[in-house]
């Protein structure tokens, strides 16, 4: 009987040991991070932004991230993935994650970064009082297309054909298609469409810029193109043709200019917004952002290799140019 007393008590002291240490795992948030490309790069910049709100990965919070590489196709399985996983917050850029997260539940919060505008988008009720379990930053990359198109054109004025590439699986595609024509119609220049989806797609469309004799390129605004920078880059430099992107990365790649939000302090913000959330914040109540500064941002090595001669009315406007 003593004996069957000890034994008992030794298993309840050790449950007593074992509860404590689970209780405290649990209390660790879990943050789910949705990626539609391969951007691993902005994690650092997410991790800042999360680190300035008191949360360290690892130490104060766990991430579980799940990447699209690109195949937009796969992200409802993997936002559903995230909701069984028992996670607190789900972190989502571009637009088809933010889609696929939003689909996936209607009660864990949803913090996004995108380029389209998510009212109309119907991602949420307003910018200043989202409704609902999402919100976070818009950074006009699709209303920013046009005005790409202008200082391409005003750095290559001779070039009569400006080709636009494009992802056909971005649900906005032809929105962009026909914003950027009717900026190319306002400029008096001819617009080539280039559609490309996958990675073997992206060569072809550097090979067929020969035949409309397309002196300049405008690089599309999406995930699957920011995950192939390096190749994009390479690409035009190969094939010789001016080419303007979206984020600055681009150009530090070797990229001739870009124009648009810097990609960095953006997702450093969705860092603070995720750790806002985790500290009781309800997305309902925080207002989406949206950036005020854009960044114009001019490689003149590659100027120089490509012979063009960058405008004193670019320079003059450019955050940096790199020599």
């Amino acid at each position: 009987m003593r004996r069957r007393e000890l034994i008992l008590g030794s298993s309840a002291a050790m449950l007593a040991r074992l509860l404590p240490a689970r209780a405290q795992q649990k209390t660790m948030p879990v943050i789910g991070f949705l990626g539609s490309g391969s951007g691993r790069a902005s994690v650092a910049a997410f991790r800042q932004g999360l680190s300035e709100t008191g949360y360290v990965e690892g130490k104060d919070v766990a991430i579980e991230y799940r990447w699209a590489e690109g195949s937009y196709d796969r992200l409802p399985a993997l936002a559903a993935d995230l909701v069984a996983s028992e996670i607190d917050l789900i972190v989502a850029s571009a637009p088809p994650s933010v889609r696929a997260a939003k689909n996936a539940t209607t009660t864990i919060p949803i913090v996004f970064l995108i380029g389209i505008d998510p009212v109309a988008e119907g991602l949420v009720a307003s910018l200043a009082r989202p409704g609902g379990n999402l919100t976070g930053f818009s950074m006009f990359s699709t209303e920013l297309m046009p005005k790409r198109l202008e200082l391409l054109s005003e750095l290559v004025p001779q070039a009569g054909v400006i080709a636009l590439l494009v992802n056909p699986n971005n649900s906005n595609a032809e929105q962009v298609i026909g914003d950027v024509r009717e900026a190319a119609r306002a400029k008096g220049v001819q617009l080539h469409i280039l559609k490309v989806g996958t990675e073997s797609e992206i060569d072809a469309a550097f090979g067929s810029l020969v035949q409309p004799q397309a002196g300049a390129l405008l690089v599309g605004s999406d995930p699957f193109f920011a995950g192939r920078r390096e190749q994009l880059v390479a690409l035009a430099s190969r094939h010789a043709v001016p080419a303007i992107y979206e984020w600055r990365e681009f150009v530090e790649a070797g990229g001739l200019i870009s124009y648009g939000t810097s990609l960095a302090a953006s997702f450093r913000q969705l860092g603070t917004y995720a750790g806002r959330i985790l500290k009781g914040a309800k997305p309902a109540d925080l207002p989406v952002q949206q950036p005020t500064t854009f960044e114009l941002v001019v490689n003149l090595k590659t100027a120089k290799a490509l012979g063009l001669t960058v405008p004193p009315s670019i320079l003059s406007r450019a955050d940096e140019v790199i020599e």
